[in-house]
């Protein structure tokens, strides 16, 4: 299946719907017939969730944090987000006024489209990735021009509002070279072409990050990594005009009280985060290790692994299999280019083992 087929909706030819197992679902394009995308997680609280990528952990304290912030959402939050603004500050190492608070890492992203692409322009997206930026993209009227996300920097900025790289990708697992990606990104700045850098999962790596730097807006998730999904928190970094921008067309009150105040108390837990990326990269090495006996497993620096299982009826097979034994996993055809693959999040070591043993691995 050619990805760069799949026409302005998002459908393209591939799996019928029903093969899936997602009502809705275009194959291969992970947008629904409303074009709204799919994402992982089930709703199902008997089934051990290995479709969505947060932690199965989260930092002691939070209960106690948000139960004394419940108090204070009796009347609006502060709009400058102090404390919140600081402590994203210091967490990736950059200027507090270059915060910009958001409810979680796709309201930072969809921020960051909304004031660079206007309608009739392109974005560069890539693929296979997250498909909320082809959505957001096309939410302003404009339209992505996608490229392999291992090409990203083979192109031209100059021909785009706006360029997109997801680093670690989703759901490949990889990360650039830190190097080359600094590189392209000052090409970017050269060009005056805002590049947008999703780091939703690098915290869960020792990359560094590119908050800070001229030219970039970064969108940071604090859900994932800190194991609160249901927790909209998250931030992005910008500087000069593109954060003048983005602070001027965020809305006021973004995050409430208990996620300000539990995100703050979260990016201070610097012991939680070593730990958790210790046990990740650990824990992953080793579900590699035993998932390759029988299928191809992408390398990966993130909190999951792309797995090609071979073809598109042993993805049916696959999570069936699973799911006898009360497992969910990403089916990952509603990804943009791939049509044989499931994708597995890193969890604890036991719950590893229920998934690898239910694989027969």
């Amino acid at each position: 299946m050619d990805p760069d087929a799949v026409d302005e909706l998002g459908s393209s030819d591939g799996p019928t719907r029903a093969s899936t197992g997602d009502s809705g679902t275009m194959p291969g394009s992970g947008t629904d017939d409303d074009g709204r995308v799919h994402h992982g997680g089930t709703a199902d609280p008997h089934l051990l969730d290995f479709s969505a990528n947060t932690n199965p952990s989260a930092p002691s304290g939070v209960t106690r944090v948000y139960e004394a912030a419940l108090s204070a959402a009796r009347s609006y939050p502060s709009d400058d987000y102090y404390e919140y603004r600081a402590a994203a500050a210091e967490y990736v190492d950059c200027e507090g006024r270059q915060v910009i608070p958001t409810a979680g890492g796709l309201s930072a992203i969809r921020l960051a489209v909304a004031t660079a692409v206007s309608p009739g322009e392109t974005a560069l997206v890539p693929y296979p990735s997250f498909g909320e930026y082809a959505r957001e993209v096309r939410l302003q009227g404009g339209t992505p021009a996608f490229v392999r996300h291992t090409d990203t920097f083979d192109t031209d900025p100059s021909k785009h509002a706006l360029v997109v790289v997801c680093n670690p990708n989703n759901p490949t697992g990889d990360a650039y070279d830190a190097h080359q990606l600094r590189a392209y990104a000052e090409r970017c700045r050269r060009a005056e072409t805002p590049l947008l850098v999703d780091e939703a999962f690098i915290g869960f790596t020792d990359e560094p990050t590119l908050a800070g730097q001229d030219g970039v807006i970064v969108a940071r998730s604090l859900t994932k990594l800190f194991g609160l999904p249901g927790l909209r928190a998250g931030f992005a970094v910008a500087t000069g005009e593109y954060r003048d921008r983005m602070d001027t067309a965020r809305k006021a009150w973004e995050l409430d009280a208990p996620a300000a105040s539990v995100g703050a108390h979260c990016m201070r837990q610097t012991a939680f985060v070593e730990a958790t990326r210790e046990r990740v990269a650990d824990e992953r090495e080793r579900m590699r290790r035993r998932l390759v006996r029988r299928f191809d497993v992408y390398p990966s620096d993130a909190p999951f692994l792309l797995i090609d299982v071979g073809s598109s009826g042993a993805v049916d097979e696959v999570r069936a299999t699973v799911r006898e034994h009360g497992i969910a996993v990403r089916d990952a055809r509603t990804f943009r280019g791939l049509d044989q693959h499931v994708r597995v999040a890193v969890r604890r070591r036991d719950e590893n083992d229920r998934l690898l043993d239910a694989l027969d691995v």
